[in-house]
C-alpha cells in the first residue's frame, strides 16, 4: 500500500526465498533469524524485522529503508499482487462491491492484473493509526 514493490509468499520454503532474494536483487524481510542468517551467509541481502507490535516493526523497517510511512494512493500496489492500482469510477465499483459499500463510498481502485477493488473504508482509520504510531515509533527521541 506504500507503494514499494513487493513479493510475499508464506508457501515458499527458505531455500526458495533466497534464491528468489538474489535472483531478484531484493531485500529478504524476516522475522525468523534463521532465515536472516543462512540468507546472509548465501549473499542475499536479507533484514530481520524485529518488533513486538506491527507500528514497532514498520517503524524498524522506516528507519532501516528510509521509508516514508504514509500511503499515496496513486502509488500503490496491489497487496494481492503488487500490481499499481489505478482509481476507477463509482459506477464501475457498483456490482464488483457489496451495495452498502457503493452507496457510502466515492472514491474506488481497481487492480488492473487482479480485479480487486480497494476503497477507503472502516480498515483504513486502523491503517492511519498504525501508521501514525509508527512515525511516533521512529522518531529520533
Amino acid at each position: 500500500m506504500l507503494g514499494h514493490n513487493i513479493k510475499y509468499s508464506s508457501s515458499l520454503d527458505d531455500k526458495q526465498l533466497i534464491k528468489i532474494a538474489k535472483k531478484e536483487h531484493r531485500i529478504l524481510l524476516t522475522r525468523d533469524l534463521n532465515l536472516y542468517q543462512q540468507a546472509v551467509i548465501q549473499g542475499a541481502d536479507a533484514f530481520l524485522v524485529e518488533g513486538s507490535t506491527e507500528p514497532e516493526k514498520l517503524a524498524n523497517l522506516a528507519k532501516k529503508f528510509n521509508l516514508k510511512l504514509e500511503i499515496d494512493v496513486a502509488a500503490s500496489r496491489c497487496p494481492k499482487c503488487n500490481t499499481r492500482i489505478k482509481p476507477i469510477s463509482r459506477e464501475k465499483a457498483i456490482g464488483k462491491v457489496p451495495k452498502t459499500t457503493s452507496s457510502f463510498y466515492d472514491k474506488f481502485w481497481e487492480c488492473p492484473s487482479c480485479g480487486q477493488i480497494y476503497w477507503q473504508g472502516a480498515h483504513w482509520g486502523r491503517i492511519r493509526r498504525t501508521l501514525e504510531q509508527a512515525k511516533q515509533t521512529s522518531e529520533p527521541q
